[in-house]
């Protein structure tokens, strides 16, 4: 609990992280086995459309094409079961009621109190919640006035939606709200639910996305406790492309006839992102490096968004001048798989602690839209 006559310097730092992540898991070979088996049934099932050339036959996923393809090796899900049925491969639970809080909220809620625990804070002390992520439960109310409200948090909430991209851009929102002194403590969640936005069916993308939720506390310098991080700098780029998509929304019931195409789940052209997004985002990275007067190669870390493990290679040699070894540019989409705007939060969150004072570091998280956000950091003294 902090002072509350404490002068402000309207200097923004990020205080505490806080991180929920689902009991089950999901490895490749769980994965693998539940889709081959759906592949053999939808080929027997199809065998005359196949072979009068009527129908195209589905192929085989396999261990090691989603290690190479991605470097991801398992990850967590709020539904297990269900998903790895292949009658059903969607996650599947109990609907809430309007009075029970919802699911996206709670593991929100929890990623907020652990974040909260760790600055030392009550949630009286926060001015704001921004809920942060790639996809939203409902449209209204904001999912983060749901936290909000069950965080015990006066003050205002609100969602955004950056893709991939959504933590880094509302830890940008948060820090312009503590410069302009319109508040002095804000927290940035991102509960993700991807399992809920997949196509498990499709081979060239079922296994990329996990569970997860993560919570930032953006605060003024003058609060923080004494072991926080001073956000040296901020920069959003988004530029319009259609290679990473979903449109899933409100208005597909005026077209009913196309309500389960596989556009309204997540779609991407794998390969045009790749090529297209690595060079933006490491010249991003050097531009905004540069403007802040810091030398790229001095970063002592580096924590990418949790895409691919190729994508964060390229990247980090062109900001580092070097192949990044796991201590620069820490992995953990190999177990959690790819949680949208959480992974380089998840990184951060697990692979900060041990930095010291006067340590550089940058969290950069990058995706649809295109979308890309960098946050530079520095270890308090």
């Amino acid at each position: 609990m902090h002072e509350q006559n404490t002068a402000l310097t309207g200097r923004p730092v990020i205080s505490s992280t806080g991180l929920f992540t689902p009991a089950e898991s999901i490895t490749n070979a769980e994965l693998v086995e539940s889709f081959n088996r759906f592949v053999d049934r939808h080929n027997a099932a199809n065998a005359a459309a196949i072979e009068a050339g009527e129908v195209e036959p589905l192929q085989h996923s396999s261990v090691e094409f989603i290690e190479k393809a991605s470097g991801i090796k398992a990850r967590h899900v709020m539904a297990k079961a269900p998903i790895l049925d292949p009658d059903i491969m969607a996650p599947r639970w109990d609907e809430r009621g309007n009075d029970e809080l919802s699911i996206m909220a709670e593991i929100g809620v929890a990623a907020a109190r652990e974040a909260l625990e760790r600055a030392g804070r009550d949630p009286k002390d926060v001015d704001a919640v921004l809920c942060a992520a790639s996809n939203m439960q409902r449209p209204y109310p904001a999912m983060a006035i749901e936290i909000q409200q069950a965080l015990g948090i006066e003050g205002f909430g609100f969602d955004m939606n950056v893709a991939c991209s959504s933590a880094t851009f509302g830890i940008q929102t948060a820090a312009d709200y503590v410069r302009a002194g319109n508040a002095k403590s804000v927290l940035v969640v991102s509960p993700e639910i991807t399992s809920g936005h997949l196509n498990w069916r499709d081979r060239d993308s079922h296994f990329i996305f996990g569970d997860v939720a993560t919570a930032v506390l953006v605060e003024d310098a003058a609060i923080a406790p004494k072991a926080h991080w001073d956000i040296l700098g901020t920069k959003l780029k988004t530029v319009f492309s259609n290679n990473i998509r979903n449109n899933f929304g409100f208005l597909n019931r005026a077209h009913p006839e196309t309500a389960d195409a596989a556009d309204k789940l997540f779609v991407q052209e794998g390969r045009k992102v790749f090529k297209e997004v690595v060079p933006m985002v490491a010249a991003m990275i050097l531009e905004e490096a540069e403007r802040l007067g810091l030398d790229p190669q001095g970063l002592r870390r580096l924590w990418l968004h949790q895409a691919n493990a190729g994508m964060n290679r390229l990247i980090a040699h062109k900001v580092l001048g070097h192949e990044a070894n796991e201590d620069e540019s820490p992995t953990v989409l190999d177990t959690y798989g790819n949680t949208s705007s959480a992974g380089s939060i998840i990184a951060f969150h697990l692979h900060s602690e041990d930095m010291a004072a006067g340590d550089t570091g940058l969290i950069c998280s990058f995706g649809a839209g295109y979308s890309a956000g960098t946050v530079f950091v520095r270890k308090a003294a």
